[in-house]
């Protein structure tokens, strides 16, 4: 019998799909969230995987993965969180500067914020699946370490110099393009490099029956073996919320799926590519990234 209580140390971001969670207009009746107060949770997700801090977070799915990988014991649920969006538009060059397409990225200097970004991962898997570029001829930059502590950047990939900024870089010719998820500001400098990046995504979207999704929540492994009614109950809430956002926009594309059948299309193919980009040792099969008791949602 557990009489007390719990709250839950909670990550989540301030999204239309989580808002009436965190502004308690939805509550769970069994425990309650301890929200963190940070402003960007992927600024926290270090402290998901190498401090272990939170019950509750949500995670950038690459970053899950390589915490599988490294034996980290968190769960995935499948109800995904953020402002969901396609990837072709993150491929961008300073248009002030000589047009950049595809057939041109053999040898040139890419951007990225850290190389096991999930928007990196994405986007390279079209590169290489859609147009045929070879991801071993492009000089990739990064501009900080990988979240998981155990994944140093591999030989052949440069760090740009500290204190430099990616869009700084771009605007002044040191880098060709850059791959910029939430992040990319509102410039008309900046130019996506993919051609018609909004149908080719809708089309992309279409031929793989999928959305390229970026986060999930997860759970302290323990969470789900000792109080797997607390999971079930985060997962309902979650669902909640997600409905309330929906309900003044019911036509709207469905950005956030929930559930693994509606995600394992995207789950099967981010798996692919962060196997065949060397960012975890092999490709799971999508059942193994859940517990026993998140499986079944």
């Amino acid at each position: 019998m557990h009489s007390k209580k719990p709250r839950l140390k909670t990550l989540l971001g301030d999204y239309p799909n989580t808002r009436a969670l965190r502004s308690g207009a939805i509550h769970p009746q069994l425990f309650d969230f301890d929200f963190d107060e940070v402003k960007v949770p992927n600024r926290a997700f270090k402290r998901v995987v190498r401090n272990l801090e939170f019950d509750v977070a949500e995670l950038a799915l690459v970053t899950f993965l390589q915490a599988k990988a490294y034996g980290k014991p968190l769960a995935l649920v499948p109800a995904v969180v953020g402002a969901g969006r396609f990837q072709h538009h993150c491929l961008v060059y300073n248009a002030e500067r000589a047009r950049v397409t595809v057939a041109q990225l053999q040898g040139k200097r890419i951007g990225v914020r850290a190389h096991a970004q999930t928007t990196v991962t994405w986007v390279r898997g079209i590169l290489r699946d859609d147009f045929g570029v070879d991801l071993r001829s492009v000089q990739w930059v990064t501009f900080e370490d990988g979240h998981l502590a155990e994944f140093p950047d591999p030989s052949g990939v440069v760090r740009a110099t500290a204190g430099r900024a990616m869009v700084e870089m771009l605007l002044a010719g040191e880098l060709d393009a850059a791959i910029i998820g939430t992040d990319l500001p509102d410039d008309p400098r900046l130019q996506a490099v993919l051609p018609d990046p909004n149908a080719a995504a809708l089309a992309w979207s279409a031929r793989h029956q999928m959305l390229p999704v970026n986060h999930m929540m997860t759970v302290d492994l323990s969470l789900c073996r000792q109080r797997p009614e607390l999971v079930r109950e985060l997962y309902a809430v979650l669902e909640r919320s997600k409905a309330a956002a929906r309900a003044s926009h019911p036509d709207a594309p469905d950005l956030t799926p929930f559930g693994i059948e509606a995600n394992r299309n995207a789950l099967q193919l981010l798996i692919r590519n962060a196997a065949e980009q060397g960012l975890i040792p092999r490709a799971y099969a999508v059942d193994e990234l859940f517990d026993e008791f998140t499986r079944l949602f």
